[in-house]
């Protein structure tokens, strides 16, 4: 077999296994509704800043 054709081979393997991991990763994310997507986030800019989540204390801020 020439080495072209090796190459070629590896390539197409890479390609599909790229496109396994991303399909994996978009059925992962699609399975948490929209409020869960939100009550995670508010869990972590809690951990990192160190208070609990209070969607209420910027609602009035204007930005």
């Amino acid at each position: 077999m020439r080495w072209w054709k090796v190459a070629g081979l590896a390539g197409l393997a890479g390609v599909a296994a790229t496109g396994v991991v991303l399909a994996r990763q978009e059925r992962r994310r699609r399975a948490y509704t929209p409020d869960e997507i939100r009550e995670r986030l508010h869990a972590r800019v809690a951990e990192t800043s160190g208070t609990s989540p209070d969607p209420e204390a910027g609602a009035g801020a204007g930005g």
